[in-house]
């Protein structure tokens, strides 16, 4: 017969009570109830526990060698009980993402901040990276969330909110765009380029953008960083196109961020997660705050992050 928690704390409660009626009562339980429970105990352990009189009740020299490895056995269950209870609760855990790297540099250290005051024992895995990898990490269940740019056309990946990022033109403050009120496809096409490397979602959302014109285009550089990208056009290499979240569009004083009159610069972002796994509670109250702080970035916020609910 296995020992079970009730089981110890019985044991523990008449032992420290020297009197099954005092047991008992600290325990709610009945008094026969109570000596089923030692029964059982000393059954599982194939030893008389307790010496039984009408005046007292005292350990036998069995009972008191076991006594202290079952307090600690009884300690340490309680305390996976209660380790349980919090991670099923969202009370602690550990909230494994992978975000795009605008994303992990603008919004989340204050989400991460804010999820901290509210559950302590919290703690983050983060992963930024590009798109194509933040669903690789998704996919491979290394990440259980992932915030991404893009179309999300994978039938392994689970959509749980989705919304746009506005791209925006970085150029020098004496360039000819920086003077410009409206920024269209042909200023931009006509304009030497310093694009992010192909295979990023920014890049894909440019090239499809640009494809509209028939010019040629003039690309100077293709940098992987977005930071790289910036200070290629402070060097005078030419503009670039970033989402207005990326911290580094104002990295430098001598540069200026104008907006793009047209409708095909924005960056599909999601909120994904593996399709047919559940969440754990916590990284689901993160997620649940990932979504507020969205729905509430808006234009007047200096922000870009404007988030539309997708209920699944």
């Amino acid at each position: 017969m296995d020992l079970n928690l009730r089981d110890l704390r019985a044991l523990v409660a008449v032992a420290e009570a020297g009197s099954f009626t005092r047991a008992a009562q600290r325990l709610h339980l009945s008094q026969p109830a109570l000596t089923v429970q030692i029964r059982r105990l000393e059954e599982a352990v194939g030893a008389r526990l307790f010496d039984r009189n009408s005046r007292n009740v005292a350990l036998t020299p069995t009972g008191r060698e076991l006594l202290p490895l079952l307090r600690k056995s009884l300690h340490d269950m309680e305390n996976v009980l209660r380790d349980a209870r919090a991670l099923g609760q969202g009370e602690s855990g550990t909230i494994r993402i992978a975000c795009l790297p605008t994303f992990a540099a603008s919004v989340l250290p204050e989400l991460i901040i804010g999820m901290k005051r509210e559950v302590p024992r919290v703690a983050f895995q983060i992963r930024d990276v590009v798109a194509s990898t933040v669903n690789a990490l998704v996919r491979s269940e290394e990440a259980d969330i992932g915030l991404t740019g893009g179309e999300v056309a994978d039938p392994l990946l689970e959509v749980l909110h989705a919304g746009v990022d506005r791209l925006v033109v970085v150029c020098p403050r004496e360039h000819a765009l920086a003077k410009k009120r409206h920024i269209g496809l042909k200023d931009l096409a006509r304009a030497p380029l310093v694009l992010t490397a192909p295979g990023t979602s920014v890049r894909a959302v440019v090239d499809a953008a640009l494809g509209e014109t028939r010019e040629a285009l003039d690309i100077a550089c293709e940098p992987t960083y977005m930071m790289t990208a910036v200070a290629m056009v402070r060097g005078g290499l030419g503009v670039t196109i970033l989402p207005e979240t990326a911290r580094e569009v104002r990295a430098e004083p001598g540069l200026v961020v104008k907006p793009i009159d047209h409708p095909a610069f924005v960056r599909p972002i999601a909120v994904v997660k593996k399709r047919g796994r559940t969440l754990p509670a916590v990284t689901g109250r993160f997620v649940e705050r990932m979504r507020e702080a969205m729905d509430a970035t808006g234009p007047q916020d200096g922000g870009a992050f404007r988030m539309t609910v997708i209920r699944p």
